[in-house]
């Protein structure tokens, strides 16, 4: 056998470099899903919002542990107004649903938090943009004004739709705080979220009035505020950082 230094050299600076470069990766699950639950507030037509309450079940795909798409499925109850008290003595309640595809981008994806304990601690802030559609399903309104309104009594019918159908735009600012099963593996996930929906459309609150004798010119939007909790499985990925 004839002994090749240069060839033992090689070998042992690729050994070093395979083994270095394993040691950086992590492994973590494609799939996650979770379930969770909050408060909402509507700002509509309807001079004053009022808050309701959100439930939802979410499905992500993980491109990378920071960067997710998936679907969010939604059910809640969106209120504003008051017959008493509002200028026009209009209220109402919708029932919704609403179905979305979201984009999600934390920031472990883009700082380097390995030599940073605050970075490490805050890398599941995350910023999120989506499109969707909600199911209107307007359980309660006002179409006329009451006979002892201050202002025009008996004035009616506030038009609009008890059902309908309007384009969703979800923008989301959350945190995911992480937590390791027995094998070193982040499996489980505690969610906390609050979420801008932009509705187009008048369905939101049930009233179409025109602009000319209601302010209308922005849209029927519902802020939510929530905590979830979620479950990663799937199969297994590498990532270039150190979970």
């Amino acid at each position: 056998m004839i002994f090749n230094p240069l060839k033992v050299i090689y070998v042992t600076v690729l050994l070093v470099f395979i083994g270095s470069f394993s040691f950086a990766q992590s492994n973590y699950f494609k799939f996650s899903y979770g379930l969770g639950a909050g408060i909402n507030r509507s700002f509509t037509d309807v001079y004053e919002g009022n808050f309701g309450y959100t439930t939802y079940g979410v499905l992500d795909f993980h491109i990378t542990p920071f960067v997710t798409l998936g679907l969010e499925a939604q059910y809640g109850m969106v209120q504003g107004g008051d017959i008493e008290t509002d200028l026009h003595n209009r209220q109402f309640i919708n029932k919704y649903t609403s179905v979305s595809a979201n984009l999600k981008l934390m920031l472990g994806e883009v700082v380097n938090y390995d030599k940073s304990e605050f970075l490490y601690n805050i890398r599941g802030l995350y910023l999120g943009l989506g499109l969707g559609v909600i199911n209107n399903n307007i359980t309660d309104v006002v179409r006329y004004k009451p006979s002892w309104a201050a202002y025009d009594p008996g004035y009616g019918p506030f038009p609009g739709e008890d059902k309908s159908l309007n384009l969703l735009v979800p923008i989301n600012f959350g945190f995911n705080y992480y937590i390791e099963d027995g094998y070193g593996y982040t499996r489980y996930v505690i969610n906390i979220n609050a979420q801008s929906n932009f509705t187009f459309g008048e369905g939101l609150d049930g009233y179409n009035d025109p602009s000319s004798k209601f302010k209308n010119y922005s849209p029927d939007v519902y802020n939510s505020y929530t905590i979830g909790f979620r479950y990663f499985f799937g199969k297994i990925k590498s990532y270039r950082k150190t979970l």
